[in-house]
C-alpha cells in the first residue's frame, strides 16, 4: 500500500470575512492511498481556531497514517475506530477517512452514497455571503442567482442593513451565521426584524462557552431556531446541545470524516435535533465527502467549492441550487485536466 499527501492552496473569489477573521486563500491537505492498483483520494481542511494547520496535518499523516489504515482498506469500521482514538488533527482524520471511502467505492465499482444505502439526492444548498459592505453584499447575491437559500455571515457592522438590502433583490429564504459574534442583547433586539425579513434560522450566534446567552435566548417568544457549529465537534458533544439549541452543524473537518458524521446524524435524530451539513473552505473533493451524507441532513450548506476560483478536482454538479453527486465509483471526483 502506498500513502502520500500534499498541500493544496485554494484562492477565494472574494475576500471571505466572518466575525473573527478574513481570508483570501486557504490550504487543504489531499491524501492519496494506492493499493492493488486502485487509488483513493481524500481531502482534509484544518480548523484554524483549534490551532490546526496543513503542515501539522501532513506531519501527522506521515507519522501515523499507515498504522491507522492497517493492512486492509476494506475494514472501514476498524479504520474509523482507530481514527476516533487517535489524538491527531481532525482535518487529517477527514482526509484519511475520505481516501478510504473513495478507495472502497472504486474497488467495488459503486458510489459511496450507494454503499451507505442512500439515494444520492441532497436538499438545496445555501450559498454563503461573507461580511462586506452593503453594496458589495448585494453585488455578491446578484452574482450568484438561482439559489434556493442564502446564508449570510453576520457579526460585523450594518448587519441589519445588509439583510434588508439582500431582501430587496431576492425573495429566497435567508439563514444567518454569527460565528460567535453576537451578544444576547444584540440577538434580542434584532429578532423581530429578522423574522420580518424571512430569516429561517441562526447559526452559532453566541460564543460556544456562553451557555447563559443560549439559555436566555431559548426563553424568548417567537425566537428563530438556533443551530450550533463551533460548540459541536463530534458525537460526544451532541447530547449537550439538545439542552440549549434546536440543531447542530456537522462538518467533516471537525468530526473527522464520513463515519463519525454518520454517527452524529443518527444521534441528532434520536435527540430530535435538526442537522445542517456544512463545510470549511474546501475543493470539490472535500465537499464531495460531506455530500455523500447529504440525503440524511435537514439542511445543506455545501458551497465552498463555489467560493473558490480553483477547481483542482471535478465531478460535482449543480442543478437548481442542489449539489449533484456523480453516479461514479467512490466519491466520483477526478483531478482536473485528467492528471493522475
Amino acid at each position: 500500500m502506498e500513502l502520500t499527501c500534499r498541500p493544496l492552496t485554494l484562492h477565494l473569489r472574494d475576500t471571505f470575512t466572518i466575525a473573527r477573521s478574513s481570508v483570501d486563500t486557504e490550504e487543504v491537505l489531499v491524501v492519496e492511498v494506492d493499493d492493488g492498483g486502485v487509488r483513493g483520494r481524500g481531502e482534509g481542511a484544518p480548523v484554524a481556531y483549534w490551532g490546526e494547520s496543513v503542515t501539522g496535518m501532513a506531519d501527522a499523516v506521515a507519522a501515523d497514517g499507515r498504522a491507522l489504515l492497517g493492512g486492509d482498506l476494506r475494514d472501514v469500521e476498524g479504520i474509523a475506530r482507530r481514527l476516533r482514538a487517535w489524538d491527531g488533527p481532525q482535518g487529517a482524520k477527514m482526509a484519511l477517512d475520505g481516501a478510504v471511502h473513495d478507495w472502497v467505492g472504486r474497488r467495488y465499482g459503486r458510489p459511496v452514497w450507494r454503499l451507505l444505502g442512500l439515494d444520492g439526492v441532497l436538499p438545496p444548498t445555501s450559498f454563503t455571503i461573507g461580511i462586506a459592505s452593503v453594496e458589495e453584499t448585494v453585488a455578491r447575491v446578484q452574482r450568484a442567482p438561482g439559489f434556493a437559500v442564502y446564508k449570510v455571515k453576520v457579526g460585523g457592522p450594518a448587519d441589519l442593513e445588509r439583510l434588508e438590502a439582500i431582501r430587496s433583490v431576492t425573495g429566497a429564504p435567508l439563514r444567518i451565521d454569527g460565528n460567535e459574534g453576537w451578544t444576547f442583547d444584540q440577538a434580542r433586539e434584532l429578532l423581530p426584524r429578522l423574522r420580518e425579513l424571512g430569516v429561517e434560522m441562526v447559526e452559532q450566534p453566541f460564543p460556544a462557552g456562553d451557555l447563559d446567552s443560549f439559555a436566555r435566548y431559548r426563553e424568548l417568544p417567537d425566537r428563530l431556531p438556533v443551530f450550533v457549529d463551533e460548540g459541536c465537534k463530534d458525537l460526544a458533544s451532541v447530547p449537550a446541545v439538545a439542552g440549549y439549541a434546536d440543531g447542530i452543524v456537522v462538518k467533516l473537518a471537525k468530526c473527522g470524516g464520513i463515519r463519525e458524521a454518520q454517527r452524529m446524524l443518527a444521534a441528532a435524530a434520536a435527540l430530535d435535533l435538526r442537522v445542517m451539513l456544512g463545510c470549511m473552505i474546501e475543493s470539490q473533493l472535500g465537499i464531495a465527502q460531506a455530500a455523500q451524507l447529504g440525503p440524511l441532513a435537514d439542511l445543506v450548506d455545501l458551497d465552498a467549492h463555489l467560493l473558490v476560483s480553483d477547481q483542482p478536482f471535478t465531478g460535482l454538479g449543480l442543478d437548481a441550487g442542489r449539489v449533484v453527486l456523480p453516479d461514479a465509483p467512490g466519491l466520483g471526483l477526478e483531478p482536473a485536466g485528467g492528471a493522475a
